[in-house]
């Protein structure tokens, strides 16, 4: 595990040691044990490093014997084992315990192709002298993240953007473009990026650069193909079976492994499966929140507990009242894009505990778009449902919602705001339906807020709906999530959070072997009417107790509506005042002021919308104006006292 970066100069003139050198002192977070380069005229690849498999002899660059291959790679191979003994045997002789040699020997063997055989998560990049080409790719699922500049003179690559930023000629500006959408998301999709002139590699995709031509494309994409044959029962003995070769696979590690636990579905599966290959307790780790009722709504700390001691884990939990105020610019910077998922600040503070025990953490990220865990899954049931009403009962349904209160941060109103959501696009079809689940605010009022409107450039959901086939709905769905906000959002804060304190976090339940299996499933067997992940849960049947297996879905963020209510009313008047508005001239206050009013009010929930411009402004304090994220946090902790 490390961050990877280089440069392949166009123009033939040799890459500079000190600008690789520069890249990697960006990102020396991501590994602090070790860090190397190699340049060969043209080209130059580096890497800082994160020793996790042969501490001693992983060191990188890796080369082939006769130094014409070279490699540098993030992530871990977790199938590396098997690919050392066959290609062992057909004569290649290893330097290193490297799960990332693999890679050099398996190009050698067979090519581009090598990277069907890979199962991991990684983003690498190999210099082939011998045809004098660069290749780099990055993971089926995205799981790692991989941003490139191309000008005239050079391609550079790195895994955070901001490594970037330290090439000569590089400054950090905003793409204007991708605003419509990151308004709509909360999140910038690839290949887009927050950054002007940089742009994210997608995920199963590869790039190569030879004889001054740059080549891309993707190497592997979800099955759309389901497979009705089977039953139930079959489908349940090979979830449960992959579910725990998935994990097994992924406990390998020459360095103290943990895994998150929030006591849900599944992270207690991550962890049973755990427990049951593992000769020691599992360390695990869980965090809570401090405070009144919407804490308290968020605190899954009793869950954990039971989980726990049913599988005797070495278990450690934190309560915190975090201080988002200095925070944000530190996470932000981080993160190099903005967003509004909160949970990138749950992730970052239980990263960081995690991280004074062990190098390496398993989570459960995935599972609820592999086997259907959101409420949002279940709008096609209850649009049917509302169907079988007449429709001027349907119409009287529809303008009671309108007037429904909406807050997730209190059970009841959480209810009536999912009510009002799925009362309110029953009429549409399912691809628009699911958009407004998805969506931080609607095309229009996204449109509506930028002073300056403009044509979106890109609508990442329209092309993921266009890739996503034929497929039953929820499947369709499930294709739509895997393309966007999956990579894009889930896995990104999860990488860039866990890296920001040097903690390697792996995400067995996206395995993509269990991937491909969920996407071939028929909906109807992954949510049986109302309950959600119903192959899943009857799965583990065996090793979870009902309780934790039918317990109601919380996310893993913090109850930020509720703070920005009250404890943080004043940093969000500072970030969104109208001085401030007015000097970005980004966005029309009128706009900002309603959305504000409507969520203090109830009448909306404005969590993810009102956290996107005002993460937005941190972002572009530190990234625009040059400022250090202390100097920032310094900045707002004065203005709101």
């Amino acid at each position: 595990m490390c961050g990877i970066h280089g440069i392949h100069r166009f123009d033939g003139a040799p890459v500079e040691p000190r600008e690789l050198s520069a890249m990697g002192n960006v990102t020396r977070h991501r590994g602090p044990d070790d860090e190397g380069m190699h340049i060969d005229g043209a080209c130059g690849i580096a890497m800082r490093r994160l020793s996790i498999i042969d501490l001693s002899g992983g060191h990188q660059p890796l080369s082939n014997a006769d130094g014409t291959l070279w490699l540098v790679c993030n992530g871990e191979i977790y199938n590396y084992r098997e690919l050392r003994a066959e290609l062992i045997a057909k004569g290649y002789r290893f330097k290193t315990g490297s799960d990332s040699e693999v890679l050099l020997h398996l190009y050698d063997a067979e090519g581009d192709a090598f990277v069907h055989r890979l199962n991991g998560m990684f983003d690498f990049a190999l210099w082939d002298a011998r045809r004098k080409r660069l290749l780099i790719g990055r993971d089926r699922i995205g799981v790692k993240p991989l941003y490139v500049i191309q000008d005239a003179k050079r391609l550079a690559f790195a895994t955070e953007a901001k490594a970037l930023l330290a090439l000569p000629g590089v400054r950090a500006e905003l793409d204007t473009d991708v605003l419509p959408s990151y308004l709509h998301l909360g999140y910038v999709a690839a290949p887009g990026c927050i950054f002007k002139g940089i742009r994210k590699l997608p995920p199963a995709t590869l790039l190569s650069v030879e004889n001054g031509h740059v080549r891309e494309w993707r190497y592997w994409r979800l099955p759309s193909v389901i497979e009705r044959d089977a039953g139930e029962r079959e489908w349940i003995d090979r979830v449960r079976a992959q579910l725990e070769e998935s994990v097994h696979m992924q406990m390998v590690s020459d360095v103290p492994i943990g895994a998150f636990l929030s006591g849900g579905v599944d992270s207690s599966a991550v962890v049973g499966y755990m427990a049951r290959h593992s000769s020691q307790p599992i360390r695990t780790y869980s965090i809570g929140f401090e405070g009144g009722a919407a804490e308290t709504l968020y605190n899954e700390l009793p869950y954990a507990r039971k989980v726990a001691e049913l599988f005797g884990t070495q278990h450690r939990e934190i309560v915190v009242k975090p201080d988002v105020v200095s925070l944000l610019p530190k996470l932000m910077w981080h993160m190099d894009e903005p967003l509004s998922d909160t949970a990138f600040i749950t992730t970052y503070l239980v990263s960081q505990f995690a991280r004074e025990d062990v190098k390496v953490i398993l989570s459960g990220v995935g599972g609820d778009e592999l086997f259907g865990g959101y409420r949002r899954y279940l709008g096609g049931h209850y649009a049917q449902q509302l169907q079988r009403l007449p429709g001027w009962m349907r119409r009287g349904v529809a303008v009671a919602a309108e007037k429904l209160p909406a807050d997730r941060h209190s059970g009841l109103l959480n209810t009536l705001r999912l009510a009002k959501g799925f009362i309110a696009t029953a009429e549409l079809d399912a691809d628009e339906r699911y958009r407004s689940y998805l969506q931080v605010l609607d095309r229009a009022t996204a449109a509506s807020l930028l002073r300056d409107p403009r044509a979106q450039a890109a609508d990442p959901l329209l092309n993921a709906f266009r890739e996503a086939g034929t497929q039953d709905e929820l499947n369709r769905m499930f294709a739509v999530d895997a393309e966007t906000q999956l990579p894009d959002d889930l896995l990104l804060l999860t990488d860039k959070m866990s890296m920001a304190v040097s903690l390697e976090c792996r995400v067995p339940l996206l395995d993509h072997q269990l991937v491909e299996l969920s996407a071939a499933m028929p909906a109807a067997i992954k949510v049986r009417g109302g309950r959600l992940k119903h192959v899943m849960k009857e799965s583990l049947a065996g090793l979870l107790p009902p309780d934790i297996l039918d317990r109601k879905k919380r996310g893993f963020g913090t109850p930020m509506g509720a703070w920005l209510k009250k404890e943080l009313a004043p940093l969000l008047r500072t970030l969104l005042a109208p001085k401030t508005v007015r000097a970005r001239g980004l966005f029309r206050q009128d706009v900002i002021d309603r959305l504000v009013a409507d969520h203090q009010q109830s009448r909306s929930d404005g969590t993810d919308a009102l956290l996107s411009l005002m993460n937005l402004e941190v972002w572009s304090r530190i990234y625009l104006d040059r400022r250090e994220p202390d100097d920032v946090a310094a900045e707002l902790k004065e203005a709101v006292a």
